[in-house]
């Protein structure tokens, strides 16, 4: 089965907002890696995240924390989470496979509708995906800073370097 595939065909079925972004969006972008986890970027609105929650549990998937999602739909409580926890993601596992972990952004590292406004799309599973766009997702994995973040950066920059010449 292809990862992540059902997620995906759900997302797209009950209209939630969404961008790709970490490794896959690395691959989407067309720089092949090894990558397990998704990592997602919701529009962190009440309704969506409810939404998102709502869906994962449909699909099995829980929250690694012992905490619901509807504590994760509280923007004081993420905020709390961020200052106090140093917490980057919520992540979402199945328990029947370790290595299908879904990371949320627990704040939107730039403005969602900004973000949208600058996304690619790719089609796969019959429906489109939205990914953070090349410039965005360079900018975050340069922020984030590490060796293998730099090393995606480079290879993005170098694929599009490619493509001009």
């Amino acid at each position: 089965m292809l990862p992540y595939r059902d997620l995906f065909i759900a997302l797209h079925t009950q209209s939630i907002r969404y961008l790709v972004a970490g490794g896959f969006a690395v691959n989407f972008h067309g720089v092949q890696r090894f990558t397990a986890g998704l990592d997602l970027i919701l529009h962190l609105e009440t309704s969506n995240i409810l939404a998102f929650d709502h869906l994962m549990l449909q699909l099995g998937y829980r929250p690694r924390l012992p905490v619901s999602g509807t504590d994760f739909a509280n923007a004081k409580t993420r905020q709390d989470w961020i200052e106090t926890k140093n917490m980057l993601v919520f992540s979402y596992v199945n328990p029947h496979n370790a290595f299908e972990i879904i990371d949320i952004f627990v704040d939107e590292p730039s403005p969602f509708e900004e973000l949208a406004k600058r996304k690619k799309i790719v089609s796969a599973f019959g429906i489109d995906i939205p990914v953070v766009g090349r410039a965005d997702l360079i900018a975050m994995k340069k922020q984030a800073g590490r060796d293998k973040d730099l090393f995606d950066v480079h290879q993005l920059e170098n694929l599009e370097n490619e493509r001009q010449t």
